[in-house]
């Protein structure tokens, strides 16, 4: 039987940490889609979320740049 080899589907590009009493935040990238989302965390709480442009569309990047 085959063994099945392991997808990476979301790469994290930013990341931004203050500390531990500090929030920070990252940017991941839906390698399937572009899509990016943001995730904000404080201490244990956190939330995600897509990641809009000025326009309230979703920031698409694709091949290591952002798409307008």
């Amino acid at each position: 039987m085959a063994k099945k080899e392991k997808v990476i589907r979301f790469e994290k590009v930013f990341s931004q940490d203050s500390g531990l009493s500090s929030p920070g935040f990252c940017i991941f990238v839906d390698k399937e889609t572009g899509v990016n989302y943001i995730y904000s965390y404080w201490g244990e709480t956190g939330g995600l979320t897509p990641l809009l442009d000025k326009d309230g569309k979703p920031v698409i990047t694709q091949d290591g740049k952002e798409l307008l």
